[in-house]
């Protein structure tokens, strides 16, 4: 079975992505039950599911679902710990949306 598409995204984009899934990485500012909030270039929220191990100043790659509220529902979530270059992943993400037609899939 092959994997279901899951554009790189940050919270500029999520506008964009409402009902689809993404994958979005950021570093977790407040952490609660059963949701968080991740700083990824904007703020976000996310809910989580219940296997979600994550704790707050790490940096977290998620893929989830967009809902129609902005939040994403987390269907998988990696630890990627606290050294991470965002300028670097937000500039991936601006390369794949400039050259959609190679990283994008049309829904």
């Amino acid at each position: 079975m092959s994997e279901l598409p899951s554009p790189r995204i940050t919270a500029p984009y999520l506008d964009s992505f409402v009902g689809r899934l993404v994958t979005i990485v950021g570093k977790i500012t407040q952490r609660h039950a059963e949701q968080a909030t991740i700083d990824s270039d904007g703020t976000v929220t996310v809910v989580l599911n219940r296997d979600a191990r994550l704790t707050n100043g790490s940096t977290v790659q998620l893929i989830g679902k967009v809902n129609p509220d902005l939040s994403i529902k987390v269907l998988s979530s990696l630890d990627v710990g606290t050294d991470v270059d965002f300028g670097l992943y937000n500039a991936v993400v601006e390369a794949t949306h400039r050259h959609k037609a190679i990283f994008v899939p049309e829904s």
